[in-house]
């Protein structure tokens, strides 16, 4: 019983830690992040594949593909005085992204929730 109750502790510890560094990543609904694009000087970053990019992509978005050796590198060449705005395909790599230009000391940063599939859904003027 002492075991379970130290387990059931431990998950509720973890489990607001996770919500806590949730909380701290600036996730935007597609309206939110159009606003933003339309009422700021921002840096728009897609870190999809060349490929995806091609398919379709945010306008005025710059390509730093998620999956190339120096990505890290690329992205620590971005001015910190911008606000960066990123995005992928779903959330997923931009998430990973956030995190790295955290790391890397960038303060001003968002991710578009859902990425572009949910941007292609959505019905803001950005289109």
């Amino acid at each position: 019983m002492r075991t379970f109750i130290t387990i059931i502790a431990f998950l509720s510890l973890g489990y607001q830690v996770d919500i806590q560094a949730q909380e701290n990543h600036d996730i935007l609904t597609p309206q939110e992040f159009c606003d933003k694009i339309e009422s700021e000087d921002v840096q728009i970053i897609d870190v999809r594949t060349p490929k995806e990019y091609k398919n379709g992509h945010i306008k005025n978005s710059t390509l730093i593909n998620f999956f190339d050796d120096d990505f890290k590198e690329q992205l620590s060449k971005l001015p910190k005085d911008e606000e960066i705005l990123v995005y992928c395909r779903s959330g997923n790599r931009s998430g990973k992204a956030f995190k790295i230009l955290e790391d890397l000391g960038y303060e001003n940063i968002s991710d578009l929730k859902g990425g572009m599939l949910l941007w292609e859904k959505s019905k803001t003027d950005c289109h």
